[in-house]
């Protein structure tokens, strides 16, 4: 039996690869905070499972980190846990800094200390491509970052590949465009929209209050990205791969599909625009070539943007319906 060590586990990436790794007979330990309120929403359905167990660690904290390898002795480790709002990150750049980059770092330290045949996989993100300089961006293609979300990604980019070169390591990144499910937290906007919508036909809120609509992205199904994280786990030889659908929608069109699961046309009058929601250094679009991973990991996006969108108004329906 396989051994694997999540951290992040509680959220929508961790959780559901946690659910995928358990379908494949793994032994799962979940990286969680030591805090006053710990947040099991996602996981709760695991509570029982034989074969997954929670354990304290935080990647501010190098000591804790290598406790958490003694204890679970994994055979891989997915480096999932961040400070993962975008907008979030102008507001406390040197805390995402010390846990997107240097939480990355303390974690490949401790592996290397503990044991370096561990295999490491580090989640990044299509933000290090910010500005984009080439569309779809491929594993070659040139970061220009444009939050310190994305900056303080870059650097657990590079780290990962330098201990992979300096050390021998077994350590990829994932570099993902943007992803949701049913899991997705309330502060990101797709979540905020089916959450509003599913609201708004429920007769609990006449508004949803957003910032720039134009912004496109490449969006897929968080259930389908995990596997492609799994996949280069596998692999012979470590590499980084894109995981995108080469598709691009804005944030109008994703409003188009969230209300015309409610059967809604013209949404125009039920949103309004907070020039709060702007952010210092806009990223207008992010779209990613997947072939790399289609031809090595034999993976492809599964679940299309409208199926996608109406599962989270469907579940945002069913969760405020029980309330």
């Amino acid at each position: 039996m396989k051994t694997a060590l999540i951290t992040g586990v509680n959220g929508m990436d961790g959780s559901h690869l946690a659910d995928l790794l358990l379908t494949k007979g793994y032994k799962v330990w979940g990286l969680e905070r030591r805090t006053s309120h710990r947040n099991r929403v996602n996981t709760s359905h695991l509570a029982n499972h034989a074969n997954f167990h929670f354990i304290d660690g935080d990647l501010t904290d190098q000591n804790s980190l290598l406790r958490s390898l003694h204890k679970s002795d994994p055979d891989e480790v997915y480096n999932l846990a961040a400070q993962s709002c975008v907008g979030v990150s102008w507001d406390i750049p040197e805390s995402t800094g010390d846990v997107n980059a240097l939480g990355c770092l303390r974690m490949l330290e401790a592996i290397r200390e503990y044991n370096p045949k561990i295999k490491f996989y580090q989640a990044c993100t299509s933000e290090m491509y910010g500005k984009m300089v080439e569309n779809p961006a491929n594993e070659n293609t040139p970061f220009y970052p444009r939050s310190p979300y994305g900056v303080a990604k870059l650097y657990a980019y590079w780290i990962t590949k330098n201990y992979r070169e300096s050390y021998n390591m077994f350590a990829c990144s994932g570099i993902l465009f943007n992803h949701e499910s049913e899991r997705r937290g309330i502060e990101f906007v797709t979540r905020k929209i089916t959450d509003g919508v599913a609201r708004i036909h429920l007769g609990l809120a006449d508004s949803i209050s957003l910032g720039n609509l134009d912004s496109k992205r490449d969006w897929g199904y968080a259930p389908d990205y995990v596997e492609g994280m799994w996949k280069m786990l596998q692999q012979d030889q470590p590499d980084d791969f894109v995981l995108a659908t080469g598709d691009t929608y804005s944030i109008r069109q994703f409003l188009d599909l969230a209300f015309d699961a409610i059967g809604i046309a013209e949404w125009e009058s039920y949103v309004t625009i907070d020039p709060r929601y702007y952010r210092p250094a806009e990223v207008d679009v992010l779209r990613g070539d997947y072939s790399k991973a289609k031809d090595i990991l034999d993976w492809q996006p599964k679940v299309k943007l409208k199926e996608m969108v109406s599962k989270m108004v469907i579940n945002d329906l069913s969760i405020l319906s029980k309330e």
